[in-house]
Parts: structure tokens; sequence; C-alpha cells
């Protein structure tokens, strides 16, 4: 959908309302387009063990050797 500047200045709470519901919209001036409304993209967080998991079964791929002790400190340093 595309709107016009003053158009969306004056409905921005139902604009947002339509966003949030997954819709796109395209801001123009004079026909012209100069921003998008889009919803936000949710992260994709890996729990602790499962991001533990992950470099285990890289390692297995790569062949690469890492200690427990090294497993360990990676997993310290993505809690700071």
């Amino acid at each position: 959908m595309e709107i016009g500047v003053y158009e969306a200045k004056t409905h921005l709470p139902k604009l947002l309302e339509r966003v949030s519901k997954g819709e796109v919209i395209t801001i123009t001036r004079h026909g012209t387009p100069v921003a998008t409304l889009s919803p936000v993209q949710k992260e994709n967080k890996l729990s602790i063990k499962e991001a533990i998991e992950g470099l285990i079964e890289l390692k297995k791929r790569v062949n690469v050797k890492v200690s427990p002790k090294e497993l360990r400190k990676m997993r310290e340093t993505g809690r700071r």
C-alpha cells in the first residue's frame, strides 16, 4: 500500500496497527517513495544449551578440536 506523507501523519496510529498485523506501507512525497513502514523482524535467540550443541555439531563438521575449557569460556563470554 502507498500513502502520502500528510495522510500518514494524520493516520499514524491506524497505520501502525496495520503494520503490526504484517502489512508493509510505503510513504510517498509527491508520488515518490520516501519511507517504508514494515513489521519488526523478531530475533531467533537460541538457549545456551542449543548454542553449545550447535558449536559441537559445527566442530564435528569442520574437524576442529575445541576443549571443554574453551567451550566454557565461550559460554561465559556469551553471558556478558
